[in-house]
């Protein structure tokens, strides 16, 4: 299926987010994930479904100062 990844056009296999963020190979700290505009928390991720047209945007910290 077709999703959006910040915006960019991805096509993914993954039926979940978490799925999707094993996929992405992102870090398992540190990285928060809003789907549809709605914060997804990471409790959920294993059960939150990707459908088709999906706008994921990924969220990652930075440290400084």
């Amino acid at each position: 299926m077709q999703v959006y990844l910040n915006n960019e056009a991805l096509q993914t296999e993954a039926a979940t987010i978490l799925q999707l963020t094993e996929q992405l190979a992102l870090p398992a700290m540190g990285v928060a994930l809003a789907v549809d505009g709605k914060l997804v928390p990471k409790t959920t991720w294993a059960d939150t479904p990707l459908h088709e047209g999906a706008r994921i945007t990924v969220i990652k910290a930075v440290c400084g100062g």
